[in-house]
């Protein structure tokens, strides 16, 4: 059982790594306006418009991630119903883990495996939203003296 995990553990992560990235650079290219000059520099409002399009583009691809693993989690028959499903997978890939709700013993590694694919997703978006905020140059500030 333990070849089964991880066979359909790396097949997921592959899927979502292979969403994460594809998605990310249809966000680049959304975000940078699809060679259009945007102008961000010139006006916060659209500094901020252009920030939260990229929080929202990650949020979305999170979602069908999480979506992704529910969908294998129904198909495994591990949980009750697609509701449970979704609110396992959602507990487990941001690495919140509850407990209230638990595979058999059979899946067990495959949720951990999420859990971990979950960290690591989430930490690659926060680069992106960071290299995006420091792009626009809104909250740069001369922390240090000119002088020195």
């Amino acid at each position: 059982m333990l070849l089964a995990n991880l066979t359909l553990a790396s097949v997921m992560v592959a899927l979502t790594v292979l969403t994460h990235f594809w998605g990310l650079m249809l966000l680049i290219r959304v975000v940078s306006g699809g060679g259009t000059r945007l102008r961000a520099h010139e006006s916060k409002n659209r500094a901020a418009l252009i920030i939260l399009l990229g929080v929202f583009g990650v949020f979305a691809l999170h979602t069908v991630e999480i979506w992704l693993y529910a969908l294998l989690y129904e198909l495994l028959g591990e949980t009750a119903d697609f509701d449970q499903a979704l609110y396992f997978s959602t507990t487990t890939f941001s690495a919140l883990g509850l407990g209230d709700v638990v595979l058999s013993p059979r899946w067990r590694i495959l949720s951990a495996i999420e859990a971990a694919n979950g960290v690591i997703l989430f930490a690659w978006s926060t680069a992106f939203l960071m290299t995006l905020t420091r792009q626009l140059k809104v909250l740069e500030h001369d922390w240090f003296d000119k002088e020195a």
